[in-house]
């Protein structure tokens, strides 16, 4: 390390105190790669920071020693959107000690919570206040709101609640020069100019750093309903959705399709998990209602589900008694990640398919990788209620790396045509970062990059602020 590197870490230091700067990164700490484990990276340091104030000051040095900057949060995204680069030439700033509920309005539903504040905790404030936040992901232990909100998170209830573009009123934000823009606005309606705070929803930290965020509150549900049914084909998951839309009067908080296969996985790789239901099927669906106030939701969900047999739409299910069983239906879920991470290396896909051609994308895609990949398992699962479908495949044992990673990229070109072809996109809720780039740049238009590079310009002239995602790399 340069004496003048040395003395800017010293800077550093007595800007943040003890504890708020980490020189030498331990390789396998999680400062330096994603939560897949596949992509790592070699920070030039780690700062950590307690206050807006001293976020800006970073910046602001950063910019006068032309220092990178990496914002990060959980480190629980999948494109290494915010592993440092492996040149060691990244200052990385992690939000993680600024977790402070600022406010919480009760009357207006609506949080003020800092950047770092994971987002369990925020469930636990909301919950607290009789309120409900519903941004729900298999990783809310740990991912952070900042993260949540450069990345525009989607997870289990997008197809009532929206994206967290939808549920965030205000932002404060620090700018790549190290001014702070204040946007912590509370109104449901502001219609006073341009809307700036979208501008940094889904930015994924390449215009500025989040450093907190107005959430949206919303009635705490006094009732849920959960179950776990079985469909005689994707066609038929699809259009119980379409007849649960109004079937449980909009009152549909998550549809979730599992495969067989990816049910399979789950009980293998979770002990104690159980199969809720007597006999096999190509496809089921995780369903969930929730409701507060008067109704009477299970008698309504019971009601449907009998509509839905007699139609054919279910050929078995089981309604959860109890929030205990519910919580198994959802082991099941979640335990397929954690199956194909045992698994090693794999292709994770994030496609976003219009509703009325899901069907047709799972059953084209899944013929492609037939033809590339027999003996891979193919595993597609996901929120189909909003058109999101995550299309994995697990190599065959035996390969080795380097066959491995070409057979995962032949799969994932394969998956993309089918994308392409039926007016879909490459990612729906894990965003670009540096593993997706090249798919995105060859398919925005000429006209969408220009924009996007003019305003990345306009408020990072330096380009310092997590350069090379999303963007070509400056240099």
């Amino acid at each position: 390390m340069t004496g003048a590197l040395t003395a800017d870490l010293d800077d550093f230091e007595a800007l943040l105190g003890p504890g708020g700067v980490v020189r030498d990164v331990d390789p396998g700490s999680r400062y330096v790669r994603d939560w897949s484990g596949d992509h790592h990276g070699r920070p030039l340091a780690v700062l950590r920071p307690r206050t807006t104030e001293e976020v800006a000051a970073i910046v602001r040095h950063c910019v006068a020693r032309h220092l990178p900057i990496v914002p990060q949060g959980g480190h629980t995204g999948l494109v290494a959107g915010a592993v440092p680069s492996a040149r060691g030439d990244e200052v990385v700033v992690s939000l993680e000690r600024m977790d402070r509920i600022r406010a919480i309005d009760r009357g207006n539903f609506s949080m003020v919570a800092e950047a770092g504040c994971v987002l369990e905790t925020v469930h636990r404030a909301a919950e607290a206040a009789d309120r409900y936040f519903p941004l729900a992901l298999g990783a809310q232990g740990s991912c952070q709101i900042g993260g949540n909100v450069a990345t525009n998170a989607g997870g289990l209830n997008v197809l009532r609640y929206g994206m967290t573009r939808d549920l965030v009123l205000g932002l404060e934000v620090v700018l790549p020069d190290g001014r702070v823009w204040d946007g912590l606005g509370t109104l449901r309606k502001d219609n006073t100019g341009y809307d700036l705070k979208q501008l940094f929803l889904g930015a994924e930290g390449t215009l500025g750093i989040v450093t907190a965020a107005v959430l949206k509150l919303f009635p705490r549900p006094t009732q849920v309903e959960t179950a776990f049914l079985a469909v005689p084909s994707t066609a038929a998951a699809m259009a119980l959705y379409a007849a649960a839309r109004t079937g449980l009067s909009d009152l549909l908080s998550a549809f979730e399709l599992l495969q067989r296969r990816g049910v399979e996985l789950s009980l293998e790789a979770m002990p104690g998990l159980r199969d809720p239901l007597a006999s096999a099927a190509p496809v089921y669906v995780l369903m969930e209602a929730s409701a507060s106030g008067l109704v009477d939701l299970r008698d309504l969900v019971e009601r449907f589900l009998a509509g839905a047999a007699d139609d054919g739409l279910v050929v078995d299910g089981a309604l959860a008694a109890s929030s205990a069983q519910a919580a198994e239906f959802w082991r099941i879920r979640e335990g397929m990640i954690e199956a194909q991470v045992r698994r090693g290396r794999h292709l994770r896909t994030d496609v976003s398919i219009p509703i009325s051609s899901l069907a047709r994308f799972m059953d084209e895609a899944a013929a492609a990788l037939e033809r590339i990949a027999p003996d891979a398992i193919a595993l597609g699962y996901g929120h189909v209620g909003d058109g999101n479908v995550h299309l994995n495949v697990v190599p065959p044992p035996g390969l080795a790396p380097a066959a491995v990673l070409a057979l995962l990229e032949r799969c994932e070109d394969a998956i993309f045509d089918v994308v392409d072809a039926l007016g879909g996109s490459i990612s729906a809720e894990h965003g670009i970062g540096r593993i997706k780039r090249s798919a995105f740049l060859k398919r925005v238009s000429e006209t969408e990059l220009d924009l996007l590079q003019r305003i990345k310009t306009a408020l990072d002239p330096a380009g310092l602020m997590n350069p090379g995602r999303i963007l070509p790399d400056p240099s």
